[in-house]
């Protein structure tokens, strides 16, 4: 399943389909090599900081993703990322930390295709050709 698959299946969502094509912009924003904070690796690093490095290492390494609650996602990403990509994305906190941790595990997995966080360069080639599937 491709990230198209996993935007398509968020559609039933809260935001529906273009809030939640608007969060996963938000998130490869947030996971590109010029983001405040430090992309990728630095959100790996958040989560692991916060107790939850094994659920972000299987998203990163090449065994199957552990899921993430939405609670999860708070202590790991920080409340203040989760409220800033919900109002970029126009939906409520709730909706956008249920999407995100749908969405999260398999755009990290799919950004980390050897089993390591790319460097800067190839992160932002790997985001680039996301965009470009979505028009952007």
């Amino acid at each position: 399943m491709g990230i198209l698959d996993d935007v398509s299946k968020l559609s039933g969502m809260a935001g529906g389909a273009s809030g939640n094509a608007a969060l996963l912009n938000g998130v490869m924003q947030l996971l590109g090599s010029g983001a405040p904070g430090g992309g990728l690796a630095s959100v790996v690093q958040g989560f692991t900081r916060n107790g939850l490095g094994d659920i972000a290492s299987s998203w990163v390494g090449k065994g199957a993703n552990l899921p993430i609650s939405a609670t999860q996602l708070h202590a790991g990403l920080g409340a203040d990322r989760v409220k800033q990509l919900a109002q970029s994305a126009g939906l409520s906190e709730g909706a956008a930390a249920s999407a995100l941790a749908a969405l999260l595990p398999s755009v990290i997995d799919r950004l980390t295709p050897d089993g390591t966080v790319p460097q800067a360069g190839q992160l932002d080639g790997l985001l680039s050709s996301v965009k470009c599937l979505f028009g952007g």
